[in-house]
């Protein structure tokens, strides 16, 4: 496990700068971040950058032992070196519209009509001129089956939940994370919006907004940015200061961006993600604290 983030990262976070970058405004939504690429003050690299490959993964899983099965579909693009990716519903995305995409400047991915295709180019672009392992905490996710990696994983992220919560508002359900706040003596909402139930049984609440006011904390995943709701949550955290922690597959690259401005902490998890190898992979942890559990 490599060391935590450096004191400067830190400081930047506070300010409301970028990572890596000098202490700059606060980034105030994601249609400002978007505009900040576009104008090149992020790189001037913009100006020449082409998304050279596109592709959606499909995925499903049932943990031993575990008795509800999860479904995932991601689209990823990737800018140079780096792969973005956003989480979609099945049968969103055509395949010709991820063909479209190849090539394409990334100016133009970013006035795309499609949400998912914006996010997942704006991700890579983030991840090419600013990649994680310089400026993040490295985790190691150990080999092992695919439950043993998804509760390493959720025990890494749930770390980054300051305090004892009475009450966390998980958008997102993923069983392993309920586990560990179970495990923690932490209550939670947890809310998706597809509904249904948790592995124990637990009603999910499908309207995160309206359980807001009831939580003392939200752990949401990084898809709230590509269906759109993650500004009201950001803004939620801003006026009541409640700790609002993101586990990111979907833009890990972009949300750490608002550390220091209503995010508190972020699991940055970029492509290959977890579940798609038995062997060791990697996350990355930023916090405005600069502090981690281990």
């Amino acid at each position: 496990m490599n060391t935590a983030l450096g004191a400067n990262a830190v400081a930047n976070a506070e300010s409301g700068s970028g990572p890596g970058e000098p202490a700059t405004p606060r980034v105030e939504s994601l249609d400002d971040l978007v505009g900040r690429v576009l104008d090149g003050r992020i790189s001037p690299a913009i100006a020449d950058a082409t998304a050279s490959l596109g592709f959606l993964t499909q995925q499903g899983v049932r943990h031993a032992s575990r008795e509800c099965s999860y479904r995932n579909h991601v689209l990823s693009l990737r800018v140079e070196d780096a792969v973005g990716s956003c989480a979609v519903e099945p049968g969103e995305l055509a395949e010709e519209v991820v063909l479209d995409c190849v090539g394409a400047p990334v100016r133009e991915l970013l006035h795309h009509p499609s949400a998912a295709v914006r996010t997942a180019v704006l991700d890579a672009f983030l991840m090419w001129t600013g990649p994680h392992a310089r400026r993040a905490e490295e985790v190691v996710i150990g080999r092992g089956n695919s439950l043993h990696k998804s509760v390493q994983r959720a025990r890494a992220v749930v770390d980054l939940v300051p305090g004892k919560p009475e009450r966390v508002l998980v958008v997102g359900v993923v069983n392993s994370l309920l586990q560990q706040l179970r495990e923690r003596g932490c209550g939670y909402v947890p809310c998706d919006r597809k509904g249904g139930v948790t592995e124990w049984g637990e009603p999910i609440a499908t309207d995160a907004h309206a359980a807001l006011d009831g939580c003392d904390a939200v752990l949401a995943s990084g898809m709230v940015v590509g269906n759109g709701t993650f500004q009201p949550l950001l803004e939620h955290a801003r006026a009541t200061g409640k700790p609002f922690v993101l586990f990111a597959q979907t833009a890990s690259a972009v949300l750490p961006w608002f550390l220091g401005s209503g995010v508190t902490a972020v699991s940055a998890e970029p492509y290959p993600f977890f579940w798609l190898d038995g062997g060791p992979t990697a996350i990355y942890r930023y916090s405005v604290q600069g502090m981690f559990r281990t």
